[in-house]
Protein backbone atom coordinates (compact mmCIF):
# COMPACT_ATOMS: atom_id res chain seq x y z
CA UNK A 1 0.00 0.00 0.00
CA UNK A 2 1.39 3.38 -1.05
CA UNK A 3 2.38 6.04 1.74
CA UNK A 4 0.83 9.36 1.64
CA UNK A 5 2.31 12.25 3.80
CA UNK A 6 -0.48 15.19 4.15
CA UNK A 7 1.09 18.45 6.03
CA UNK A 8 -1.52 20.54 7.74
CA UNK A 9 -3.40 17.80 7.74
CA UNK A 10 -5.67 18.13 10.92
CA UNK A 11 -8.19 20.67 9.34
CA UNK A 12 -9.73 22.21 6.31
CA UNK A 13 -8.23 21.48 3.00
CA UNK A 14 -5.52 19.16 4.74
CA UNK A 15 -7.89 17.04 6.13
CA UNK A 16 -9.86 16.74 3.19
CA UNK A 17 -6.63 16.16 1.16
CA UNK A 18 -6.09 12.80 4.25
CA UNK A 19 -9.56 11.88 3.90
CA UNK A 20 -9.48 11.69 0.43
CA UNK A 21 -6.25 9.97 -0.14
CA UNK A 22 -7.55 7.11 2.23
CA UNK A 23 -10.12 6.63 0.28
CA UNK A 24 -8.01 5.94 -2.48
CA UNK A 25 -6.03 3.46 -1.13
CA UNK A 26 -3.05 5.59 0.16
CA UNK A 27 -1.93 4.62 4.12
CA UNK A 28 -1.90 8.04 5.00
CA UNK A 29 0.35 9.94 7.32
CA UNK A 30 -1.47 12.55 8.71
CA UNK A 31 1.27 15.78 10.07
CA UNK A 32 0.09 18.47 12.33
CA UNK A 33 0.64 20.23 15.60
CA UNK A 34 -2.63 19.47 17.16
CA UNK A 35 -2.83 15.54 18.39
CA UNK A 36 -6.80 16.17 19.64
CA UNK A 37 -7.59 17.50 15.79
CA UNK A 38 -5.16 14.83 14.30
CA UNK A 39 -6.95 12.08 16.53
CA UNK A 40 -10.27 12.63 15.04
CA UNK A 41 -9.11 12.90 11.85
CA UNK A 42 -7.70 9.74 12.06
CA UNK A 43 -10.60 8.06 14.04
CA UNK A 44 -12.45 9.47 11.05
CA UNK A 45 -10.12 7.31 8.20
CA UNK A 46 -10.40 4.17 10.13
CA UNK A 47 -14.06 4.65 10.13
CA UNK A 48 -14.47 4.59 6.86
CA UNK A 49 -12.16 1.71 6.43
CA UNK A 50 -9.25 3.28 5.88
CA UNK A 51 -5.60 3.44 7.16
CA UNK A 52 -4.02 6.34 8.91
CA UNK A 53 -1.49 7.62 11.16
CA UNK A 54 -0.79 10.72 13.13
CA UNK A 55 2.26 12.41 13.57
CA UNK A 56 2.28 15.20 15.71
CA UNK A 57 4.60 17.99 14.01
CA UNK A 58 5.50 21.48 13.43
CA UNK A 59 6.67 21.37 10.34
CA UNK A 60 8.23 25.46 11.30
CA UNK A 61 10.76 23.28 13.21
CA UNK A 62 13.90 21.95 11.25
CA UNK A 63 15.25 19.46 13.74
CA UNK A 64 11.46 18.29 14.69
CA UNK A 65 11.06 17.54 10.60
CA UNK A 66 14.50 15.79 10.52
CA UNK A 67 13.70 13.36 13.56
CA UNK A 68 10.24 12.60 12.44
CA UNK A 69 10.88 12.18 8.99
CA UNK A 70 14.76 11.42 7.88
CA UNK A 71 14.56 8.15 5.82
CA UNK A 72 10.86 8.03 6.11
CA UNK A 73 9.70 5.74 2.57
CA UNK A 74 7.03 8.49 1.34
CA UNK A 75 5.47 7.99 -1.85
CA UNK A 76 3.37 11.08 -2.10
CA UNK A 77 3.87 14.10 -0.22
CA UNK A 78 1.18 17.09 0.06
CA UNK A 79 2.97 19.89 1.07
CA UNK A 80 -0.42 21.68 3.11
CA UNK A 81 0.24 23.57 5.86
CA UNK A 82 0.38 27.13 5.50
CA UNK A 83 -1.15 30.11 7.19
CA UNK A 84 -2.15 33.30 6.11
CA UNK A 85 -1.79 36.76 7.73
CA UNK A 86 -3.92 39.27 5.35
CA UNK A 87 -3.05 42.62 6.62
CA UNK A 88 -1.59 46.05 5.16
CA UNK A 89 2.55 45.61 5.22
CA UNK A 90 2.48 49.04 7.43
CA UNK A 91 0.64 46.65 10.13
CA UNK A 92 2.38 43.54 9.45
CA UNK A 93 4.65 42.98 12.53
CA UNK A 94 8.12 41.16 11.97
CA UNK A 95 6.83 38.07 14.13
CA UNK A 96 3.33 38.11 11.61
CA UNK A 97 6.19 38.05 8.71
CA UNK A 98 8.80 35.43 10.44
CA UNK A 99 5.77 33.03 11.17
CA UNK A 100 4.31 32.88 7.94
CA UNK A 101 7.83 32.65 6.20
CA UNK A 102 8.89 29.87 8.17
CA UNK A 103 5.36 27.68 7.93
CA UNK A 104 4.93 28.90 3.99
CA UNK A 105 8.48 28.83 2.69
CA UNK A 106 11.17 27.09 4.76
CA UNK A 107 9.12 24.47 6.14
CA UNK A 108 9.11 23.59 2.08
CA UNK A 109 12.62 23.04 2.63
CA UNK A 110 12.62 20.78 6.04
CA UNK A 111 9.76 18.58 4.87
CA UNK A 112 10.59 17.84 0.99
CA UNK A 113 14.35 17.76 2.04
CA UNK A 114 13.74 14.85 4.41
CA UNK A 115 11.56 12.42 2.16
CA UNK A 116 13.14 13.40 -1.33
CA UNK A 117 16.53 11.44 -1.41
CA UNK A 118 14.50 8.09 -0.50
CA UNK A 119 11.90 9.26 -3.86
CA UNK A 120 15.23 9.57 -5.92
CA UNK A 121 16.52 6.63 -4.77
CA UNK A 122 13.85 4.88 -5.72
CA UNK A 123 12.68 6.95 -8.93
CA UNK A 124 9.33 6.99 -7.94
CA UNK A 125 7.61 9.67 -5.67
CA UNK A 126 5.52 12.91 -5.95
CA UNK A 127 5.53 15.90 -4.62
CA UNK A 128 2.61 18.13 -4.44
CA UNK A 129 2.83 21.54 -2.73
CA UNK A 130 -0.79 23.70 -2.07
CA UNK A 131 -0.06 27.05 -3.88
CA UNK A 132 -3.20 29.42 -4.27
CA UNK A 133 -3.51 31.68 -7.09
CA UNK A 134 -2.90 34.71 -4.53
CA UNK A 135 0.64 33.84 -5.61
CA UNK A 136 0.02 35.22 -9.01
CA UNK A 137 -2.51 38.80 -8.73
CA UNK A 138 -1.74 41.62 -6.00
CA UNK A 139 -4.14 42.51 -3.50
CA UNK A 140 -4.16 44.63 -0.47
CA UNK A 141 -2.89 42.73 1.99
CA UNK A 142 -0.89 40.18 0.50
CA UNK A 143 2.31 41.47 0.58
CA UNK A 144 3.82 38.65 2.79
CA UNK A 145 0.88 35.68 2.24
CA UNK A 146 0.70 36.23 -1.43
CA UNK A 147 4.80 36.66 -1.82
CA UNK A 148 4.72 33.13 -0.22
CA UNK A 149 2.43 31.83 -2.62
CA UNK A 150 4.60 33.00 -5.54
CA UNK A 151 7.40 31.57 -4.19
CA UNK A 152 5.67 28.40 -4.19
CA UNK A 153 5.22 28.32 -7.49
CA UNK A 154 8.48 29.31 -8.50
CA UNK A 155 9.85 26.74 -6.16
CA UNK A 156 8.06 23.82 -7.52
CA UNK A 157 8.94 24.54 -11.06
CA UNK A 158 12.69 24.57 -10.38
CA UNK A 159 12.64 21.33 -8.30
CA UNK A 160 10.08 19.60 -11.23
CA UNK A 161 13.16 20.09 -13.50
CA UNK A 162 15.37 18.98 -11.27
CA UNK A 163 13.89 15.88 -10.09
CA UNK A 164 12.03 14.74 -12.85
CA UNK A 165 14.66 12.37 -14.98
CA UNK A 166 14.78 10.90 -11.28
CA UNK A 167 11.49 9.24 -12.12
CA UNK A 168 9.92 11.97 -9.64
CA UNK A 169 7.15 13.63 -9.79
CA UNK A 170 6.05 18.03 -8.75
CA UNK A 171 2.96 19.63 -8.83
CA UNK A 172 1.44 22.54 -7.69
CA UNK A 173 -2.16 22.50 -6.88
CA UNK A 174 -3.77 26.42 -7.15
CA UNK A 175 -7.24 26.60 -5.33
CA UNK A 176 -9.07 29.93 -5.63
CA UNK A 177 -11.30 31.03 -2.36
CA UNK A 178 -12.00 28.00 -0.68
CA UNK A 179 -14.36 27.71 2.67
CA UNK A 180 -11.93 26.99 5.24
CA UNK A 181 -10.89 28.61 8.81
CA UNK A 182 -7.69 29.30 7.28
CA UNK A 183 -7.72 32.24 9.09
CA UNK A 184 -9.63 34.82 10.74
CA UNK A 185 -9.68 37.75 8.13
CA UNK A 186 -10.79 36.20 4.97
CA UNK A 187 -14.99 36.90 4.98
CA UNK A 188 -17.08 34.40 5.37
CA UNK A 189 -19.20 32.15 2.87
CA UNK A 190 -22.37 33.23 3.63
CA UNK A 191 -23.75 33.23 -0.19
CA UNK A 192 -21.44 29.28 -0.61
CA UNK A 193 -20.37 30.51 -3.72
CA UNK A 194 -16.88 29.55 -2.54
CA UNK A 195 -14.80 26.54 -3.09
CA UNK A 196 -15.04 23.73 -0.71
CA UNK A 197 -12.26 21.42 0.77
CA UNK A 198 -13.40 18.80 -0.68
CA UNK A 199 -12.72 20.54 -4.34
CA UNK A 200 -9.27 20.98 -3.66
CA UNK A 201 -9.08 17.16 -2.64
CA UNK A 202 -10.47 16.02 -5.43
CA UNK A 203 -8.15 18.01 -7.49
CA UNK A 204 -5.08 16.58 -5.35
CA UNK A 205 -6.41 12.97 -6.15
CA UNK A 206 -6.97 13.78 -9.70
CA UNK A 207 -2.95 15.30 -9.76
CA UNK A 208 -1.35 12.43 -7.52
CA UNK A 209 -3.23 9.70 -9.93
CA UNK A 210 -1.91 9.66 -13.58
CA UNK A 211 -0.31 7.13 -15.37
CA UNK A 212 3.62 7.35 -14.14
CA UNK A 213 4.33 9.00 -17.88
CA UNK A 214 1.64 11.60 -17.41
CA UNK A 215 2.48 14.58 -15.24
CA UNK A 216 0.01 17.36 -14.25
CA UNK A 217 2.56 20.03 -12.81
CA UNK A 218 0.07 22.99 -12.59
CA UNK A 219 -3.47 23.08 -11.66
CA UNK A 220 -5.43 26.27 -10.92
CA UNK A 221 -9.26 25.38 -9.16
CA UNK A 222 -11.46 28.36 -9.33
CA UNK A 223 -15.34 28.23 -8.60
CA UNK A 224 -17.44 28.87 -11.99
CA UNK A 225 -18.86 31.67 -10.09
CA UNK A 226 -18.27 34.54 -8.27
CA UNK A 227 -20.63 37.31 -6.91
CA UNK A 228 -20.14 40.47 -8.39
CA UNK A 229 -17.74 42.39 -6.32
CA UNK A 230 -15.98 39.36 -5.42
CA UNK A 231 -12.11 38.27 -6.04
CA UNK A 232 -11.26 34.84 -7.35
Amino acid sequence: MPTALVTGASRGIGRAIAERLASDGYDVVAAARSRTELDEVVAAIKAAEGRARALVLDVSDPQAVAAALTGAEVDVLVNNAGIGILKPFMELTAADWQRTLDVNVNALYHVTRSVLPGMIARRSGHVCTIGSIAGRGAFVGGTCYGATKAFVTSWSESLMLEVRDHGVKVSVVMPGSVTTHFNEHVPSDADGWKLTARDVADTVSYVVSTPPNVLVHRAEVRTLTVPKGRAR
